[in-house]
């Protein structure tokens, strides 16, 4: 069998200490300080058959919930 890693932004090691201030709470930044977030770069071939498909299957599942979405309102 093969192991599969988290592919989220943050792993167990991390989820434990990130954003933390005293006392183990979360900061929250306030509404008039501005967050520097670095540019990341991706390096995605857009063309790729694999990408493609992701791409499709995404679509597909936003459209299903859209439409599921829809139908609760009504």
């Amino acid at each position: 069998m093969s192991e599969r890693q988290g592919s989220g932004a943050m792993t167990a090691n991390s989820k434990a200490s990130a954003g933390q201030g005293r006392q183990g709470r979360q900061e929250t930044p306030s509404k008039h300080e501005k967050k520097e977030v670095p540019a990341e770069d991706f390096d995605i071939d857009m063309k790729a058959p694999e990408t493609e498909k992701a791409a499709v299957a995404i679509q597909s599942q936003f459209r299903k919930f859209q439409k599921k979405k829809q139908d609760v309102k009504s």
